[in-house]
């Protein structure tokens, strides 16, 4: 496992543990007690603030909303208990695949 492996695991951990933790202490515990709309709300908000940082063009501003966005992505996964490393492995399956030849194999719900 590599270094960046590590840390997006170890947050991962941290977001578990602070799951059921008091929502006066810990603000992920705020948000898995106010429920999956705040959760998906801070991850839209996360994802407003990248994009417009792209525009922008300040590769710091850029670092800190993707890092943001990560944090709050890891959120929703921990909040549906799924792991980084599935994530990994849904990465992995598509590597090497064109996007468009992987999009086209998706069954239509």
């Amino acid at each position: 496992m590599s270094e960046r492996d590590d840390i997006l695991q170890a947050v991962y951990q941290v977001i578990l543990e602070r799951k059921n933790a008091s929502a006066d202490s810990s603000y992920t515990a705020s948000l898995f007690q106010k429920g999956i709309d705040k959760i998906l709300k801070k991850l839209g908000e996360e994802a407003t603030e990248l994009v417009i940082a792209g525009k922008g063009g300040s590769r710091e501003e850029i670092v800190y909303e993707t890092a943001d966005l990560f944090f709050h992505a890891l959120v929703l996964l921990g909040y549906y208990d799924i792991t980084p490393d599935q994530i990994y492995g849904e990465l992995k399956r598509r590597f090497g695949t064109s996007g468009i030849a992987e999009k086209a194999s998706r069954t239509v719900s």
